[in-house]
């Protein structure tokens, strides 16, 4: 019901719905936001149940017709194969951390620790030169 002559809001409630934002979709391979233009895909009907729907990002969907251009599979699977392949390539979940990649990070935290505290260091020696001057 709008306000009208006759209807009185309380105080504060000027407006009766939310503001919505807009939500970005995730991919469903690589779980990236889709901000523009998401490619929704359904298996076709002759696929067996559950028939599933996946909801992509441009860069996986031009994998997945890269992969299904490859595939000598012509049967209703092959859109489900197709996906198999590529998020087993693109899924962030597909390869764990490296032990190499993380001690990498970690050599890097340490260095940064080490810059800070040489600078901290360095502004405590030119302080306490200028107060004994």
């Amino acid at each position: 019901m709008l306000p009208g002559p006759d209807v009185a809001l309380a105080p504060g409630r000027e407006r009766a719905y939310k503001a919505r934002w807009l939500r970005p979709t995730r991919c469903s391979i690589c779980t990236c936001n889709i901000w523009l233009h998401p490619i929704a895909f359904k298996e076709p009907q002759g696929a067996p149940e559950p028939r599933h729907s996946w909801v992509l990002c441009q860069s996986c969907h031009h994998a997945l017709l890269v992969e299904m251009r490859r595939s000598p599979v012509r049967s209703p699977l092959r859109l489900r194969i197709a996906l198999g392949i590529v998020a087993a390539e693109r899924s962030p979940h597909a390869y764990g951390t490296s032990t190499h990649m993380r001690d990498q990070r970690r050599f890097i935290g340490i260095a940064w620790v080490f810059f800070i505290a040489m600078l901290l260091h360095l502004v405590l020696i030119i302080i306490l030169v200028a107060v004994t001057r």
